[in-house]
């Protein structure tokens, strides 16, 4: 499966998939970077990811080894041509599947291989591109199909045809979408259909009593594992028979024969076929969608998440063409998201009042769905129904969560559509399923928005211009969970020639965190000016004063531009780093004072450096060199070679640079707060 960006470059559009049909690929076909999916996480941190088994699958990606719980390995691959600046990203990512059979490692010629196909794949891209004629996602991924096999000679397709007549029972052959290729007289007299009905169908449309989860699930798990597997189903009223599978990369041979001799099976409850059925997904693919839509809906952490899993999984799932989600906003609905449906509709729609005669405002005062299986049957109810161009069907369904409407959800079908009562079933519960992660994700939204402006209202809207000193800043939150940090920087102006710089790091993670950090940044603020040493022993008797309970490192630098040198003081404040001109990055170990906060008598001793034009000082807290697992000290030390390979770079480039080289050496689950301060040489 080859991704490539979108318009936006947040996620990524599966534009050609091999091997399998693109009913598998279409859970898959649209993937956020942020989503927890190999291919996301390759392109995201620029790295190949190996699966090498279910098990491994399992812990790591649970969505995944829930909807596709079958023996296979995977490698995700980026293409590589992301910019040293980081301007232009990665031009997409590779997905390969091995069979169950591929050991659980990954072979060095094989990664080899793959990087080299990702490198030609992106060379092949940047060369369209540069031409004019750059490859942009299609609206449905292209399908390549395989090679055929060669087309045998009269004598030996005769041969092979004697061959599989001589066998006992039936053989059929499907290919990889699933449809009946090839079928034999006894495969037809067993399943009980004539040859014209079954070539060219797929068995569960041919075969009603083969529409069944579990027998499609034998389907996909040898398609996807590319290993045998066999299995047992009843024919009515009273046949038993025995399927094996034998897959390979065009498909699956398929031998059928009696079992007579094994103990029945409990009869399965009969099926509600209606008119539309054959316009319809089978009950194998509708539930392999829904379960990949609960899975994917409880890792939708944002209300666009929630909107964006649901259309995805939804439509497809239940043979609509439409749908929308709108949720109640000061008595008036708002649309949040929408698919299938023309702009103009959803914009008329949006905003209106809840006392509104309509059938979606009538689910929501009653919490009970409505069905119109034809636009005469929504008309006679609603005269006044605005009906979308096109669509002859709907489902209108309350979400309702914790006992309160909160939304509604509308479903809109191309042609008549029969409702039986197990779709609505079915279709109720969804709703439901997705009302409460909407809610949470509404909740999650609401929460995360106030914590962060919280934390970054007290952090400085804009630093000083200092003429004779350039400076850059970033502050980049944890990507996971609401918690809120305590991390800060500031540049205090204190006359034309001297500034004071001072970044830390509350403990903890969670509001009194963020509030705490307000204040110690306005100690500092209050104190900046005097020597380093005694403003952070005043703010230490005021944290103490206050008894947080909570302890905050802190660095302090007292930069005289004039006299060319800088003091600094440090309160538990992981080193700085430091170039002097035409010399490498040092580590700048400073003799450390405790923690602000702990003991009121507390000293804190300076250090004085030179600090001529040139010079370059790096602040930052521990989230940009904290790696799980690895000594901190040697994590400084990777940080301060890595500077200096880039430092000759202007200052915001340089930042961006640190930055994306903390995110790739592993995941952060701590915020960044980083702040470069280098002496203009011009001042020399």
């Amino acid at each position: 499966m080859l991704y490539l960006p979108g318009p936006d470059a947040h996620v990524l559009y599966l534009a050609v998939v091999s091997g399998v049909s693109r009913e598998f690929a279409a859970p898959w076909s649209r993937v956020g970077l942020d989503d927890a999916i190999p291919v996301a996480d390759a392109v995201r941190e620029d790295r190949l990811v190996w699966l090498g088994g279910r098990e491994e699958t399992a812990r790591r990606y649970p969505r995944l080894g829930l909807v596709l719980p079958y023996d296979f390995t995977l490698a995700a691959a980026p293409l590589p041509g992301r910019s040293p600046d980081g301007g232009t990203p990665s031009p997409g990512g590779l997905v390969l599947l091995w069979s169950g059979a591929h050991p659980p490692h990954l072979e060095p010629h094989e990664r080899d291989t793959i990087e080299e196909g990702c490198r030609h794949l992106a060379q092949t891209l940047r060369q369209a591109a540069d031409a004019g004629h750059p490859f942009h996602p299609p609206a449905s991924p292209v399908l390549l199909r395989p090679p055929p096999p060669p087309t045998p000679g009269p004598v030996e397709a005769a041969a092979v045809a004697a061959f599989v007549r001589r066998l006992p029972g039936g053989s059929s052959a499907l290919d990889l979408n699933g449809k009946i290729t090839f079928a034999t007289p006894g495969a037809a007299e067993l399943l009980g259909a004539p040859l014209s009905h079954l070539i060219g169908a797929l068995p569960w449309e041919a075969l009603p009593w083969m529409d069944t989860p579990a027998i499609e699930d034998h389907y996909r798990g040898a398609v996807i594992s590319r290993l045998p597997r066999s299995f047992t189903a009843l024919r009515p009223p009273d046949h038993l028979l025995r399927f094996e599978l034998h897959p390979d990369d065009t498909g699956i041979s398929v031998r059928i024969t009696p079992a007579d001799d094994l103990p029945e099976p409990p009869a399965a409850p009969p099926g509600e076929a209606g008119p539309t059925a054959s316009l319809l997904p089978s009950r194998a693919t509708a539930l392999y969608q829904l379960m990949h839509l609960a899975a994917s809906l409880t890792e939708a952490a944002h209300a666009q998440d929630v909107v964006e899993q649901a259309a995805d999984q939804l439509v497809p799932a239940l043979g609509a063409q439409a749908m929308a989600l709108l949720v109640v906003e000061e008595q008036r609905l708002r649309i949040v998201g929408h698919r299938g449906y023309a702009d103009g509709l959803t914009a008329r729609l949006d905003g209106r009042p809840l006392t509104s005669d309509t059938a979606v405002t009538r689910v929501l005062r009653t919490g009970t769905p409505l069905f119109f299986s034809d636009a005469d049957e929504l008309m006679a109810a609603y005269p006044s129904a605005e009906l979308e161009k096109g669509m002859a069907a709907w489902a209108f369904l309350p979400l309702i969560a914790s006992g309160r409407p909160i939304g509604s959800l509308v479903l809109a079908y191309v042609r008549p559509h029969h409702f039986a009562p197990g779709e609505r079933a079915v279709l109720t519960s969804i709703a439901g399923l997705i009302a409460q992660a909407l809610d949470r994700a509404r909740l999650y939204d609401a929460t995360h928005q106030l914590a962060r402006s919280l934390q970054t209202g007290l952090l400085p809207h804009a630093l000083p211009d200092i003429p004779s000193l350039e400076v850059a800043a970033r502050y980049l939150p944890a990507t996971q969970g609401l918690d809120v940090g305590g991390d800060f920087y500031d540049l205090i102006h204190i006359d034309d020639t001297t500034v004071a710089a001072a970044i830390g790091d509350v403990q903890g993670h969670n509001v009194n965190a963020a509030v705490l950090m307000g204040q110690v940044r306005t100690a500092v603020h209050a104190t900046a000016g005097a020597p380093p040493g005694e403003v952070l022993a005043r703010t230490n008797r005021l944290l103490t004063d206050l008894d947080p309970g909570l302890f905050t490192s802190c660095l302090y630098v007292h930069i005289d531009l004039a006299r060319q040198s800088a003091c600094l003081a440090t309160a538990g404040h992981p080193p700085p780093l430091l170039r002097q001109p035409g010399g490498p990055v040092e580590v700048l170990h400073l003799r450390p004072g405790l923690l602000l906060g702990i003991d009121p008598d507390a000293t804190y001793p300076a250090a004085e450096i030179p600090f001529a034009p040139g010079t370059l000082l790096a602040l930052y807290t521990d989230g940009l060199v904290e790696t799980p697992g690895q000594d901190l000290g040697e994590s400084i030390t990777a940080t301060a070679a890595h500077l200096t390979r880039t430092h000759d770079q202007p200052l915001d480039l340089l930042a961006d640079d640190l930055i994306r080289h903390a995110r790739r050496a592993a995941p952060r689950t701590d915020d960044i707060a980083l702040l470069l301060l280098r002496s203009r040489l011009d001042r020399a």
